[in-house]
């Protein structure tokens, strides 16, 4: 298989692709709409289920810049396979920053209590250096510049290493991965703290914005895994995306479940022996009123039953249950995300909003779209990468085997 079978063969599958895209844009064109209306008539809650929807969503952008930078740096046939859907998640950065700017601008008052200087307590007060709104604003805008130049210039190399046989393309994408994946954790950390953590500005926890870390990459495996299946089977993609690399999705969403699971309970447990008034009482309040219950369900569908079938080669090599777990783990980082973050406006027990399921759905709609529109622009494989180069032929050998 040559560049040039490839390119065509890309070429044939953008009306798919075309259908998939618009399919998600009506999804998202209704959720605006139900989003405009939530706005104008509930604006009390609006905002709420607006960050919920902007931190699940910015999850899967971010992950897939990530894994974008781990692929670059360990190789792997499972990445080049999937490495066109993780620079088009990549590109969808600056779709999420406009996203932002509603809460930047218009939201701080409704979401965080420490914006409410004239209501400040001593604490927030001997915080508030870190926590006001110019300072938040600025270091957002810096984040999503650093995320997004290293999203730029990785995705612009790619393109350039497509269209010739010089290495030095495929150098630069790695010596910038390297530094970005430090970056990408650095900046990612104060970014969770700054939008969930300081919804309750007196907790505090060490090791919070490392379990929203590996819960985008998580997040970023699953939903790989779903774009992955339906063109699994029409070329250029069935050279790459063989059941071997979809079971290979399957062991990274059950590594990440693990690791979610780890630190998630490593956090409870550590503040529940502590039992110091300022860290306990984030738990205390998420163990009642329904959240409990919740968080029983967490604990069920987000760990144990993708862990009982994800770690079985056998029930993992089923393609219609390997999508069924991805779209359940996509289903509960949102439900995750919900039990860390309702909390905190509302403590006299579990709500669900129609504006909770509106707003992601329509959000998500956009992103998806987006998503599609930058994947059908290129090439659905990564052309001339010298690291593959003996690759496409053994797949395209084994295919014909």
């Amino acid at each position: 298989m040559n560049n040039e079978s490839i390119i065509q063969q890309s070429e044939a599958l953008k009306p798919r692709l075309g259908s998939f895209q618009n399919t998600a844009l009506i999804v998202g064109l209704v959720g605006i709409a139900a989003t405009i209306y939530g706005y104008v008539a509930q604006p009390d809650h609006f905002f709420q289920s607006y960050l919920l929807a902007f931190i699940y969503w910015v999850s899967l952008s971010m992950g897939s810049l990530g894994v974008l930078m781990l692929h670059h740096l360990a190789g792997g046939r499972w990445g080049f396979a999937i490495r066109r859907f993780l620079e088009a998640g990549s590109r969808t950065l600056p779709l999420m920053f406009i996203l932002l700017l509603p809460i930047l601008f218009l939201g701080l008052h409704d979401l965080y209590h420490w914006s409410h200087t004239e209501s400040l307590d001593e604490i927030l007060l001997k915080k508030s250096a870190y926590l006001n709104e110019p300072f938040f604003i600025v270091r957002n805008l810096i984040y999503f510049a650093i995320w997004g130049l290293i999203a730029f210039y990785l995705n612009r190399w790619s393109l350039q290493q497509d269209g010739t046989r010089e290495t030095h393309p495929t150098r630069k994408m790695q010596r910038l991965s390297g530094a970005g994946i430090v970056i990408y954790a650095l900046t990612m950390t104060l970014a969770g703290v700054d939008w969930i953590m300081s919804l309750e500005p007196h907790w505090f926890s060490t090791i919070f914005s490392a379990i929203y870390i590996i819960g985008q990459i998580l997040l970023t495996w699953a939903f790989m895994t779903l774009v992955a299946v339906p063109l699994s089977n029409k070329p250029p993609l069935n050279h790459l995306l063989t059941n071997e690399r979809l079971r290979d999705l399957g062991t990274f969403m059950l590594g990440f479940v693990m690791l979610w699971a780890y630190t998630s309970f490593s956090q409870f447990i550590i503040i529940w022996a502590g039992n110091l008034p300022e860290e306990i009482t984030w738990y205390m309040t998420r163990l009642k009123g329904g959240w409990l219950d919740l968080g029983y369900v967490l604990i069920a569908l987000h760990f144990a039953l993708p862990f009982v079938l994800l770690v079985s080669s056998r029930i993992k090599a089923r393609i219609p249950i390997l999508v069924c777990i991805a779209f359940g783990l996509m289903v509960m980082r949102l439900v995750d995300l919900f039990w860390i973050t309702a909390p905190a406006f509302d403590q006299t027990g579990l709500s669900l909003h129609w504006l909770d399921i509106a707003i992601p759905i329509g959000m998500g709609g956009i992103w998806v779209a987006f998503f599609f529109w930058h994947l059908k622009r290129h090439s659905l494989i990564a052309l001339n990468d010298p690291r593959f180069e003996d690759l496409l032929s053994q797949e395209d050998e084994h295919s014909h085997g």
